[in-house]
């Protein structure tokens, strides 16, 4: 594995997961479970076979990933997150949040899948009432479809269709995820394609962690 050879926790982590693609193989990691080869190829569009057997391979030689061979009738390899691969969730989610920032552009060729569309409200919103009764949000963006639970005062997500939800989602993901990450406004949101269904005031109750971080020197104005 290369190094960058320093004497600093930052570049010791970047020696272990600095490579293109480490990251992202931990995040569906975090997403999905443990997960067959062929799960995680699905889950990185993009990636080459023998380069995702390649990290996996410098993933587990560091630690962070873990590989057992399931029985039948899975009867493969199946890859997990061991405890130092499981600590890199709140470097992920603090790494999600400052990239926010970037999402105000949906490139044409850009990948999108049902998982990412379900971790974003979880990881990036907060339940303004918690003392609320419970609600069902349905999110549907490309055709991927994942719901918000809200009660208790907390986010629960998930893939597929609600069967009765109090408010419906539905546009283009820059729409769907800009809106709940607060990277755009509801108007603006419209102009882009998003549709709204059903109690709109739920909105309210989803804020954006993005609004309530200080705004770095370069956001910030005279």
């Amino acid at each position: 594995m290369r190094s960058y050879g320093q004497y600093c926790s930052i570049a010791r982590a970047l020696d272990v997961v600095g490579d293109r693609w480490s990251l992202l193989i931990v995040r569906e990691l975090l997403l999905q479970g443990p997960c067959r080869f062929t799960d995680l190829k699905n889950g990185l569009p993009g990636v080459a076979a023998n380069l995702l057997s390649t990290r996996l391979k410098e993933l587990e030689a560091a630690g962070l990933v873990t590989r057992e061979d399931a029985p039948p009738p899975v009867a493969t390899g199946l890859y997990s997150l061991s405890e130092t691969g499981l600590a890199l969730e709140p470097v992920l989610k603090a790494l999600g949040l400052w990239g926010l920032r970037f999402m105000t552009e949906e490139r044409p060729d850009d990948a999108f899948q049902a998982q990412w569309l379900a971790y974003a409200p979880a990881w990036f919103t907060t339940d303004t009432d918690p003392d609320g009764p419970p609600a069902v949000i349905q999110l549907v963006a490309s055709d991927e479809l994942a719901v918000i639970e809200l009660r208790s005062g907390r986010i629960h997500t998930r893939l597929g269709r609600a069967t009765d939800p109090d408010l419906v989602l539905d546009g283009p993901p820059r729409a769907v995820l800009g809106l709940l990450s607060g990277v755009i406004d509801l108007e603006r949101a419209g102009r882009l394609g998003l549709s709204v269904h059903g109690r709109r005031e739920l909105l309210t109750r989803l804020r954006p962690v993005a609004q309530d971080r200080a705004p770095t020197r370069h956001e910030r104005r005279p």
